[in-house]
């Protein structure tokens, strides 16, 4: 954990970050995969980024070969070595903020949905929300953010961990607005939360220059892996949606797509990166590549009612200091 704010420069002070951005993420690399540009982006524009990490990733599979003895079923050692590459990400991002959710190994990663490990107890599926809840909104009334990203209902892809990293959020920013017991810091309500999500059409295209590379024999294979590996399909990617109409911000942040791919890179035990002439990709623990996006984009929790995208280009769009 790196200290929120440099002294004299929290929240209400004079030298308070005029922007504050707060994420919550279930795993050490989910961060860098889904908004590492973003967060690289407002980082560099001056913003407050807070990174909040719900467990260490300890049930992650293992690319290196050399790394293999980390694994939970080996020296079950991968949660502390993913602190490690969280911090490096980090770095590339030029994130200072950041915290694990109740500190460092407060709940374990639960594994994919139906695995054994969801029954364990300590592991994060298990946690009681409110408590989990809590832990969260105390880091909301502390930052004070104005923006929260986190994952859509289902988790993104209906890993057990992004279901309740996006229960838990959800939760925080009701908590947060509410009067505190006594002793407590004073009430804090987000102005605007949003689920991170890819259109559709923009993983197509995406997965195009994919093949393209391939064809042109920059791809196979990808680091890590022997011989030949193959695609992910567009539905394979987390927080899919069909259409920009459900976008409701598009931040283009590709400029800062060095950063993103650096901070993946750090997270060598369960991301390959391979730089092509027609851009980055990554493979996951699967072999399967799919396309490192600059461009990141976001769906509001509270869209419904409203009719069609907002089409901003700015999470902070519409929000007060």
């Amino acid at each position: 954990m790196t200290a929120a704010f440099p002294p004299g420069a929290a929240p209400g002070t004079p030298a308070a970050p005029r922007r504050r951005l707060l994420l919550v993420h279930a795993h050490p690399d989910d961060e860098s995969i889904t908004t590492g540009a973003t967060m690289a982006a407002y980082a560099a524009q001056g913003a407050h980024v807070t990174l909040v990490t719900c467990t260490l990733g300890e049930e992650g599979e293992v690319i290196p070969d050399g790394l293999a003895h980390l694994a939970p079923d080996q020296d079950d050692t991968l949660g502390r070595h993913r602190v490690g590459e969280l911090s490096a990400a980090m770095r590339a991002l030029g994130v200072t903020d950041h915290r694990f959710l109740g500190g460092p190994g407060r709940y374990r990663d639960s594994g994919m949905m139906g695995a054994a490990t969801n029954d364990r107890p300590g592991c994060f599926w298990q946690a009681d929300l409110d408590e989990a809840a809590r832990l969260l909104a105390a880091v909301v009334r502390e930052v004070r953010p104005q923006v929260v990203v986190t994952y859509g209902p289902d988790g993104g892809y209906g890993h057990p961990d992004h279901i309740k990293a996006h229960r838990v959020t959800m939760r925080a920013v009701e908590l947060a607005a509410q009067e505190s017991g006594r002793g407590g810091k004073e009430p804090y309500a987000v102005q605007r939360v949003y689920w991170n999500v890819v259109p559709r059409p923009v993983l197509e295209e995406g997965f195009a220059r994919l093949h393209a590379a391939a064809a042109d024999g920059e791809i196979f294979p990808f680091p890590g892996f022997p011989g030949e590996t193959g695609f992910a399909r567009p539905d394979d990617v987390p927080g899919v949606v069909d259409s920009a109409d459900e976008v409701d911000v598009t931040v283009d942040a590709r400029a800062h797509l060095p950063a993103k791919t650096a901070a993946m890179a750090a997270h060598e035990t369960q991301i390959s990166v391979r730089e092509t002439s027609r851009g980055p990709f990554f493979a996951l623990s699967n072999g399967l590549g799919q396309p490192l996006l600059g461009t990141e984009y976001f769906q509001r929790a509270d869209r419904d009612g409203r009719s069609g995208p907002e089409g901003h280009d700015d999470l902070f769009a519409g929000v007060t200091e």
